[in-house]
């Protein structure tokens, strides 16, 4: 096993989101030739509570179940990839996997950054900020509506 690559926590979190939200169509796209893995555990579908706050901040409740996808590989290098995919998507959650696994191996992670991640990263905004360009379209102030009424 190498010596540990220099990664912020925040770094990887960053990109597992990044590659937890992806399409797999388009992750394999943007995949290149990765090393060689193992299968240390899964892929496994299964559930997972869904914990929420009254109010946002009030007191904890159980919201419901969703079902994800998760797995663990280890690469040629013995760098230990894991993720966690909402839904049932088994390549994803393989393929996600082994990304994180090769993203912690600090020869790799610039190329894979630039190629993968920032693409991935550049149209997941693009899709929230459109998201939410088409939601404020159809906000209501009532604040001018109850003014218009006097």
């Amino acid at each position: 096993m190498q010596d540990q690559p220099a990664f912020t926590t925040a770094d990887r979190q960053r990109w597992m989101a990044v590659l937890a939200r992806a399409d797999l169509d388009t992750l394999r796209r943007l995949c290149p030739a990765l090393p060689a893995h193992t299968r240390l555990r899964g892929p496994e579908i299964g559930m997972t509570m869904l914990r929420g706050r009254a109010g946002g901040t009030g007191s904890r409740f159980n919201l419901g179940e969703m079902t994800v996808t998760r797995c663990t590989i280890r690469n040629s290098a013995g760098l230990v990839g894991h993720a966690y995919i909402a839904g049932r998507n088994d390549g994803l959650a393989e393929l996600a996997a082994v990304l994180d696994a090769a993203l912690q191996d600090h020869t790799l992670r610039p190329t894979l950054e630039a190629t993968i991640i920032a693409p991935l990263e550049a149209a997941q905004a693009a899709t929230r900020a459109e998201k939410s360009r088409r939601a404020a379209a159809t906000r209501v102030d009532f604040f001018t509506m109850a003014t218009m009424r006097s």
